[in-house]
Parts: structure tokens; sequence; C-alpha cells
């Protein structure tokens, strides 16, 4: 059972997630087809949740960075935290003071690729070790140029997804179990969740064929995904939940 899971994990782990796209749609769809009966809804890009708007959906195809002799210094395809998650789209030449400037790292974890974001900013970047970035500074000159592409795109016309499972039980009082899937390659945040959710899952569809509660399981991306879920169904989620677990960064 435990080699189930970490197969399971090895699956999603290399999967490029974010709020919304390609990376979402393919884990959900992995996890159905453990659970047919998993749901996977869709909310429109635009869509208004309270005084949150659902993001366009973003999808990008690679993204890197080339020096003065065509070497790919940074690329996208080697770790999905090189890139700045939602990056616009760019194709250019830049210098090395402005490379420098949209190069993220962590001083205090120089082996560390930080994970970053900009999900309501038009923005772009990417995420280096800081011993990555030390190498840059040491080895360029301020003269260098390098060439910029990130293959990206945002959809305004796309859509947020998230699955749901439900196990009836004898009583319409729910137990809700949620997770997040919109994080990329880090086991711990995002990953974990999602696999024993799974674990959950199954433990209980086959020891509790009969519950007295009914079990909620959903996984969607956090924050906008959670919103829109309650904004949806507030009114149910109130009259029928009677306690509830968010499931996140649970492997340490």
């Amino acid at each position: 059972m435990i080699k189930k899971y970490f197969n399971l994990g090895k699956k999603l782990f290399p999967i490029c997630r974010s709020l919304t796209g390609e990376g979402t749609r393919k884990t959900l769809n992995i996890i159905k087809k453990e659970f047919p009966s998993l749901k996977i809804h869709k909310i429109r890009s635009g869509s208004k949740v309270y005084d949150w708007k659902v993001p366009p959906e973003w999808n990008i195809k690679k993204a890197y960075v080339i020096d003065k002799t065509g070497k790919k210094i940074i690329d996208f395809k080697n770790n999905n935290l090189h890139i700045i998650g939602y990056s616009v789209p760019v194709n250019t030449k830049i210098s090395k003071e402005t490379l420098l400037k949209n190069l993220h790292s962590l001083p205090k974890q120089p082996k560390a690729i930080p994970y970053k974001t900009s999900y309501y900013k038009r923005f772009w970047g990417f995420c280096v070790t800081h011993n990555q970035k030390k190498d840059i500074i040491k080895n360029y000159k301020s003269s260098d140029k390098f060439k910029i592409l990130i293959d990206s795109n945002l959809n305004y016309r796309g859509n947020l997804r998230y699955g749901e499972l439900v196990l009836k039980g004898k009583s319409k009082q729910e137990i809700l179990i949620s997770t997040n899937i919109c994080h990329p390659s880090m086991a711990n945040n995002e990953l974990s969740g999602p696999v024993l959710l799974n674990a959950l899952m199954l433990y209980i569809k086959d020891k509790y064929p009969k519950n007295n509660y009914t079990y909620k399981f959903v996984l969607l991306p956090e924050t906008i995904g959670s919103i829109a879920y309650i904004s949806k169904f507030r009114k149910v989620l109130k009259k029928n939940v009677i306690c509830g677990f968010v499931l996140t960064c649970v492997g340490d």
C-alpha cells in the first residue's frame, strides 16, 4: 500500500501545476483513474467570487535564459520552480543588470530554488539557487547580453478546475476533507496533501461502506479555489458540514 502512494507521488511530482492550466487538469485526471466517481468541475476565468475574480488560465511550454555563447544557463525543463508562476510571455535580449533584477534566490538557503508566483499582477522572472546567481555575477561581464524566452499563455476565456468526490452516508451531515493541487514539484507543500487524500478516500471507501456521515473530498487550488468553492456552495456547506480538515504540508 505504501508503494502504491509512493508511485502516485512520483507521477504527480514532476507536473507543472498552478491555480489553473494543463498541470491541474492532468493531476485531477490521474486521480480520477483511481476514483472514477471523482467529478471534475470548472469555473470560468473572470468569474466573480465574492470580491475576488478567477484569474486567466495559465499554461507554459518552455522558458530559458541563454548566454552570449548560446548556452542555456537556466531552463524550466530542468525544474518547474525555475519560472515564476503565471509569468507573462517574453522573447527578448536583456543586460546582465536586468537579468539579475529578475532572478530570485534564497541567500540563506544557497542550494534551494525558491517558489514564487505572480497570479494577479502581470510579471515575469526566474528562480535559481543562490549559488547559481553568484556564478552568473562572477562569470559574466556587465556588458554581456542574455536571450530570454518564456513561452507562456494567459487565456482569459479559460477555466479553474477542481475535483470533488462524495461518499454518501446514512446522514446528510458532512465531513469535508480538502487539499490543494496548485504547487509544482514540492513534496511537502501540495504533493503530500493530495497523496494523503487519496489514501483516505480509499480507506473510508473500503473500510466504511456504510458510513453514518457523508464524506466529501475536494481537491482545489489554494485560496481562489477555496473562495470559489465556498461562494458556490456556501448554503449547503453551512447547513450540512459538521467538521472539516485541510490537508496541506503533511509530509513533515
